[in-house]
């Protein structure tokens, strides 16, 4: 079970950095590239939108999000397409990291307490 576990998690793994080199592929239809951009780069994102500390809620996003994500986005793309990038995919060393999806996901964070702070603002003084 441990292994299938661990197997599971590195298909996706590959499968998520061949989803962000598909989206950069001319044959990709513009919604799958879309979509694409938004699942890999949540998943290559160093910053979760729901930080894996809060119990339950925080790796409901990695275990359910994200494969769905996946699913998706495997459905409009090519399957020659995505057979040669998950190729690609599996020769590569290291899955890259999205640093502007980190920046998105850190301004909704700053947002939504910006936004919390006015209304409890709002709430108590005003």
């Amino acid at each position: 079970m441990n292994g299938k576990l661990k197997d599971w998690a590195r298909t996706i793994k590959q499968d998520v950095h061949a989803i962000y080199l598909a989206a950069g592929d001319a044959r990709t239809p513009w919604y799958a590239k879309v979509l694409a951009l938004c699942v890999a780069g949540y998943a290559l994102s160093p910053i979760d939108l729901i930080p894996d500390f809060i119990p339950v809620l925080g790796y409901l996003d990695d275990a359910i999000i994200v494969p769905l994500g996946i699913l998706a986005v495997l459905r409009m793309i090519p399957p020659e397409v995505m057979a040669e990038h998950r190729a690609a995919a599996a020769l590569a060393g290291e899955r890259p990291v999205s640093r502007v999806a980190a920046v998105v996901i850190a301004c909704v964070w700053g947002a939504s307490a910006t936004l919390a702070a006015w209304l409890g603002y709002r709430y108590f003084i005003g």
